[in-house]
């Protein structure tokens, strides 16, 4: 990792929003020595029988900026995200900030253009989205330093952010206990989120890592933060030296048993738009259902 500019000395307050409905976890990372802060995987909530969107989740994170006086300097994308509808735009309206996620989102973009038949008004170039970030990218909230990784595997464009000594992985990993995410989506590869986890795991040991899923397996309470070193020692899809043969079979198996998200439909036709909701030629906001396209 010495190519990396992990700073061990930094260390973000995170402040964690947790959405039952989806069982996903965003955050609200601030910059201990300034007012600056960035947003990490935030929520907007939809019930999809009834067609209707609101914005309770992203209400609460919008709340604690504007109460605790912070100055929103990044919306982040860890990826596309399969299992829930992004809120980037109606936090970025609400208090500015600037959007990123990582570059491979064109290819998302071009696989699921042509899924749902999106036509040449849908731009395939990530434009959409203010920063497209590549492995080693760098930016700044505040005086924090961070760089993102690009781990890929669950999907194409799937990135860790390191901010000091915290990194945000996406569905990179899980808890220990919840091991790995599937590898089984369009572009998705077990053989590279195996590398992908142990570039992850690379990271110092003290590393601290946050979730953006957590499941609470066997009933235990829903956590989202432990250590690189828990990670390497008890995950229990790549811990204690698991071999890559051992793990792509494993998850392989494991995929092929798995039901499609409840909301896989929705959120990538939103959040590969960077959490804009489609609209039709009227200017209706409307989401389509491809039949026997996933």
């Amino acid at each position: 990792m010495s190519d990396y500019p992990v700073d061990m000395s930094q260390n973000p307050e995170v402040k964690a929003f947790f959405d039952t409905a989806t069982n996903t976890i965003s955050y609200v990372v601030k910059d201990p020595n300034s007012r600056a802060c960035a947003v990490i995987d935030s929520v907007m909530d939809i019930d999809y029988a009834a067609g209707r969107i609101t914005y309770e989740h992203a209400d609460a994170m919008i709340d604690y900026v504007q109460n605790n006086d912070l100055d929103l300097q990044w919306i982040i994308e860890t990826h596309v995200h399969a299992d829930h509808l992004s809120a980037a735009p109606y936090i970025q309206e609400k208090l500015g900030g600037k959007m990123g996620i990582g570059e491979n989102i064109t290819l998302i973009q071009n696989t699921f253009g042509k899924i749902f038949n999106e036509g040449t008004e849908f731009q395939r170039d990530g434009s959409q989205f203010d920063a497209l970030f590549q492995e080693g990218s760098t930016y700044k909230i505040g005086d924090l330093k961070a760089f993102t990784l690009h781990t890929p595997g669950h999907t194409p464009a799937c990135m860790v952010h390191v901010i000091g000594d915290a990194a945000f992985v996406g569905d990179t990993l899980f808890m220990p206990d919840g091991g790995s995410a599937r590898c089984d989506f369009p572009g998705g590869s077990a053989e590279e989120l195996y590398d992908s986890i142990q570039k992850v795991l690379s990271l110092p040991d003290e590393m601290r890592l946050f979730m953006c899923h957590d499941y609470g397996p066997n009933g235990r309470d829903i956590q989202w933060e432990t250590t690189v070193g828990d990670e390497k020692q008890h995950n229990i899809h790549v811990g204690g030296g698991k071999t890559k043969e051992e793990f792509v079979t494993f998850r392989t198996e494991r995929d092929a048993e798995l039901e499609m998200p409840k909301l896989i439909i929705p959120a990538l036709q939103v959040n590969m738009r960077a959490g804009e909701v489609p609209s039709d030629e009227d200017g209706n906001p409307v989401l389509k259902v491809p039949v026997n396209g996933l």
